[in-house]
């Protein structure tokens, strides 16, 4: 992503953790940039950004270590997600054999779309817990206003994605083997890829 870019996505970000209606007011490409800043702050690397169109497929591409994930943007501000486009996603993560997928909308998911998302590797990400995502890397962002630091080993803590608590997990692989850090305690089950660094 090129610096303006990313100083754009950067702005979005702080904007959408301040302003009272999140993201609701946002278009639909300032919200597939600002999903590109949400998964770079996890620690992801964005490959690609920008569909040709409102909903136009696979919007962005991520790397984390040698592992691939397609992230879809769905900024729907009245209507719930059916399980169509879910499958479709997940249709096309087992064409390019990624690691895993994410599905990102503004509004909610109907409880098809989640029963068909659980048990794979596809997460499904509604209005609120993006909001609560954001809100929380905002918060723990350099300079921040009111910084929070980052967890101790001994802290405890809620994922930043879903919000369920977080355990203190090692890595086995990929570009830190053997380094410390917060995974969300809803992984074996719902597939939530939601880290914090530990202090």
């Amino acid at each position: 992503m090129s610096a303006f870019k990313r100083h754009q996505a950067a702005q979005l970000h702080d904007a959408a953790a301040n302003r009272a209606d999140g993201v609701a007011s946002m278009t639909w490409r300032e919200f597939e940039a600002l999903i590109g800043e949400y998964f770079r702050r996890q620690g992801f690397m964005v490959m690609e950004q920008g569909g040709a169109g409102p909903d136009g497929g696979v919007d962005v591409l991520l790397k984390k270590g040698s592992d691939s994930y397609l992230v879809q943007c769905k900024h729907w501000r009245a209507l719930r997600v059916g399980v169509q486009p879910v499958r479709e996603l997940y249709g096309v993560m087992a064409a390019k054999r990624v690691a895993g997928g994410f599905m990102v909308t503004s509004g909610d998911f109907t409880d098809e779309a989640r029963s068909f998302a659980q048990g794979r590797e596809l997460q499904l990400i509604n209005g609120k817990a993006l909001q609560i995502g954001i809100r929380a890397q905002a918060a723990s962002a350099p300079g921040a206003a009111a910084a929070t630091p980052a967890p101790s080993a001994s802290s405890t803590l809620d994922c930043p994605i879903c919000n369920a608590p977080m355990v203190l997990r090692q890595a086995r692989n990929g570009a830190t083997p053997g380094k410390k850090f917060w995974g969300c305690s809803k992984f074996a089950e719902t597939k939530c890829r939601g880290t914090r660094e530990i202090a």
